[in-house]
């Protein structure tokens, strides 16, 4: 072979190398340079509620542990989707994390019903003590074939009945119209007391009390302060009937498609936020009441031991009546929570 020849096979060689090289110093360059991964979360409340609180400290933890390669865009009180097609915008990946209330998954799974069954559990501490046990951790993963993943519980705190009338007997609540999240079983608590319940989206509920479409409605002391549904409702019973937690969840897709790391860095970012939360449901519960007792709004109507009784009495029918679909056992695990 000629010097020549052995030059015209080395300069391209030379040429090949040097095109390598320029294509690994932009590919460095592009992701240096690349913008971060945008993560969506949507909610339906305000920022300065239990749930918005949590979704701002998960934005703060996220991007401060993986600066510059994710960032959280938080969107409250229904900017982005409702409360009704949340999760459906999140199966489409037009968001990547929500956390409706525990009603809100109802043609998911059934057994989430458990949380809304009426006087299932004594206080926020029994609520706890399930979520955290054996049978609450389970329904966590109880949508996976629905490519939902449950990620963990968020307190908002337990629910009081208001009305533009004093609610202390069962039958005080016959023929008014209730505002009631999209499930079943909330339907039939109503429906036990002769009450006529009307399912609409939680950022429909201040005008359809305000222009009396509605008489009443079912909500945390939270919620009725942020939203003020207290100033368009003359009466608040504290029936602590119910409990009104979230689950916080994101699309199978989305989760199994994040770097292993990234995605427990993600997660111990979002477990903190939800400590926080319910830190400060805790806190909220007893300062919120408060603030709407001091507005003179709405007048406090405090049950007997006897009262309540009668509206366990009248309601607690509709357990039997929901049963199957929950699962008696999570329903057992739930009322031994109620033990400690």
């Amino acid at each position: 072979m000629t010097l020549n020849q052995q030059m015209g096979i080395t300069r391209p060689l030379k040429t090949v190398a040097k095109m390598l090289a320029l294509a690994s110093v932009f590919a460095t360059s592009f992701n240096v340079f690349a913008a971060p991964v945008e993560i969506k979360f949507s909610h339906v409340v305000a920022e300065n509620t239990p749930k918005g609180q949590m979704a701002l400290k998960f934005k703060e933890l996220v991007e401060q542990r993986l600066p510059g390669e994710y960032t959280v865009s938080v969107f409250p009180n229904s900017q982005l989707f409702g409360d009704n097609n949340e999760l459906a915008a999140l199966l489409l990946n037009d968001v990547q994390f929500v956390a409706p209330s525990l009603s809100k998954f109802e043609r998911y799974t059934k057994r989430l019903q458990v949380f809304d069954l009426p006087f299932l559990f004594n206080d926020m501490d029994a609520v706890n003590r399930f979520q955290q046990g054996e049978a609450g951790q389970a329904l966590l993963n109880s949508m996976s074939r629905k490519g939902i993943v449950g990620l963990g519980y968020l307190h908002n705190g337990m629910k009081q009945f208001s009305a533009n009338a004093p609610l202390k007997q069962p039958s005080d609540a016959k023929g008014l119209k209730f505002r009631v999240m999209a499930s079943d079983v909330l339907a039939a608590q109503f429906d036990a007391v002769g009450a006529i319940p009307v399912k609409k989206p939680f950022s429909e509920v201040f005008t359809l009390l305000q222009t009396r479409a509605i008489d009443g409605q079912e909500n945390t002391w939270s919620n009725t302060y942020s939203q003020k549904f207290y100033e368009v409702q003359s009466h608040i019973t504290e029936s602590n009937h119910g409990v009104l937690d979230y689950m916080v969840v994101t699309s199978e897709a989305f989760w199994k498609g994040l770097p292993a790391d990234k995605r427990k860095v993600i997660k111990e970012a979002l477990d903190e936020s939800i400590a926080l939360g319910n830190k400060i449901a805790a806190e909220k519960d007893n300062e919120d009441k408060q603030l709407i007792l001091d507005s003179k709004r709405s007048q406090l109507v405090t049950l007997t031991p006897e009262e309540r009784q009668k509206w366990i009495d009248v309601m607690k029918p509709v357990w039997a009546k929901f049963e199957d679909q929950v699962g008696k056992d999570v329903i057992e695990a739930a009322v031994a929570a109620n033990k400690q």
